[in-house]
């Protein structure tokens, strides 16, 4: 199917992102290259735009409707805790969409949706060893448990981790409806009929387990920091409070890494900040919001980085 995805807050991103012509910017999570052309416009023939994603299918994508960019274009294949070592050069601005694309959710093959029939994967790189069918036959119930509590914010999730596993010992778990209807099975029919779909924190949890996204978004920040040019930006696009609460606490940390008790009339510890935060978390517009439902929940902050701090 053809790879379709509305890039959020795009005006936001560009003004953040404070865009030099001739700078070096990377796009941590490509997807369509909606965000990636908005950045390539305003590079000259000297800046460099990097594309990178661990989807193939998107990377393919980027290629063919970026090409007319009059920037540098290099595509990286990784994940984005990689990112700063794969482009071996600093950077002056840098942004991680950290939400699945809408290809990947509305291409039934790819297993992510829970409307939709079909096996049970949710790789985003679909080179990857573990996929959603993996963990929901093999791993245990306490870490099926943890997962769907920690990483859904599932307050059912002993009970559906009893099901599930009860459901298993008869025969595996292959698709999507087939793990829906458990999900649904394990509920109380209070739970059945609240708004939001039963079966939407599982599958969440179950993503993200899959694809580590959590440390990975973790592992990116500590990393890209680090690899930034003097008043290069970090801009990140978060889509629930468990990845949002991470990129806040880490930019936090950027700012004021001090470890010294608050009694200490000067600092001993001698950590230094790393920048300043200048976007603490906004979302989209009613407007945008209004026009892409799928954006009701995303939160752009952005870090920059400042040597003389």
């Amino acid at each position: 199917m053809e790879f379709k995805h509305i890039s959020i807050m795009v005006p936001e991103i560009i003004e953040a992102l404070n865009i030099k012509p001739d700078g070096v910017y990377a796009d941590g999570t490509a997807g369509g290259g909606g965000h990636s052309r908005a950045i390539g416009q305003l590079l000259s023939e000297n800046g460099t735009l990097i594309c990178n994603d661990r989807d193939k299918d998107a990377l393919t994508v980027c290629e063919t409707r970026l090409k007319d960019l009059p920037c540098n274009l290099r595509l990286i294949r990784g994940t984005f805790s990689d990112l700063a070592t794969n482009a071996g050069i600093p950077f002056d601005g840098v942004l991680l969409d950290l939400g699945v694309s809408s290809y990947q959710l509305d291409c039934a093959e790819r297993g992510f949706s829970y409307m939709q029939d079909a096996p049970l994967d949710m790789r985003m790189n679909r080179d990857d060893k573990i996929s959603a069918k993996d963990v929901v036959n093999q791993w245990s119930e306490s870490e099926l448990t943890r997962i769907f509590f920690e990483y859904g914010e599932e307050r059912y999730s002993r009970r559906i981790a009893s099901e599930i596993v009860k459901y298993r010992a008869k025969k595996p778990i292959e698709t999507t409806l087939e793990l829906v209807d458990i999900i649904k099975s394990s509920l109380p029919k209070a739970a059945l009929k609240e708004k939001q779909h039963p079966a939407k924190r599982v599958f969440q949890a179950v993503r993200i387990a899959v694809n580590d996204e959590l440390e990975q978004v973790r592992l990116a920040l500590d990393s890209l920091v680090e690899n930034m040019n003097d008043g290069g930006r970090i801009a990140v696009l978060t889509f629930h409070s468990l990845e949002d609460r991470i990129v806040k606490t880490a930019f936090a940390r950027y700012e004021r890494p001090c470890t010294c008790p608050p009694e200490f009339p000067v600092c001993t510890c001698g950590k230094k900040s790393l920048g300043k935060v200048i976007v603490k978390g906004i979302s989209p517009s009613p407007a945008e919001i209004e026009e892409n439902p799928r954006s009701r929940s995303t939160r752009l902050r952005v870090f920059e980085r400042r040597m003389d701090e």
